[in-house]
C-alpha cells in the first residue's frame, strides 16, 4: 500500500528526517504556548507559562527559530534523496505516461 505503483514515488523517511521532524513539533508546541499568552492574557495551556508578555515572545520566537531550523534540516535531508528520486520518477513515468518521457536532449539547455 505504501510503495504503491500508481502514484508518483516520494521521499524516504529516514531516522534524521523523524527526529527534526519531532524538532520541529516541539518548535511548534513552544509557538503554541506562547501565542496562548496573547490570547487568554495568561498561561492557557500550561498554568504558570508563560507569566509575562517577555516570557510569551520569547517561547513564542524561539518556537519558531526551532521550526525553522528544523525544516532547514528536513528539506536538505531530503535534497540527498535528489537523485535516487529523480531515477524513480523518470521509470514512474516511463510507465504511466510514456508520452511524457524526456528525450536526452531535453536536459540540455537552450
Amino acid at each position: 500500500m505504501l510503495n504503491s505503483s500508481i502514484r508518483p514515488p516520494r521521499p524516504t523517511l529516514t531516522g534524521p528526517i523523524f527526529l527534526y521532524a519531532l524538532v520541529d513539533v516541539f518548535g511548534l508546541s513552544c509557538v503554541g504556548i506562547g501565542a496562548s499568552w496573547f490570547a487568554a492574557g495568561k498561561g492557557a495551556i500550561l498554568t504558570n507559562f508563560p507569566n509575562s508578555a517577555v516570557e510569551a515572545v520569547a517561547c513564542t520566537a524561539g518556537g519558531a527559530a526551532i521550526m525553522i531550523w528544523a525544516v532547514a534540516r528536513i528539506l536538505r535531508e531530503i535534497a540527498k534523496q535528489a537523485p535516487a528520486m529523480q531515477a524513480k520518477y523518470d521509470a514512474y513515468i516511463g510507465t504511466h505516461h510514456p508520452d511524457k518521457v524526456r528525450k536526452p536532449d531535453d536536459d540540455k539547455p537552450a
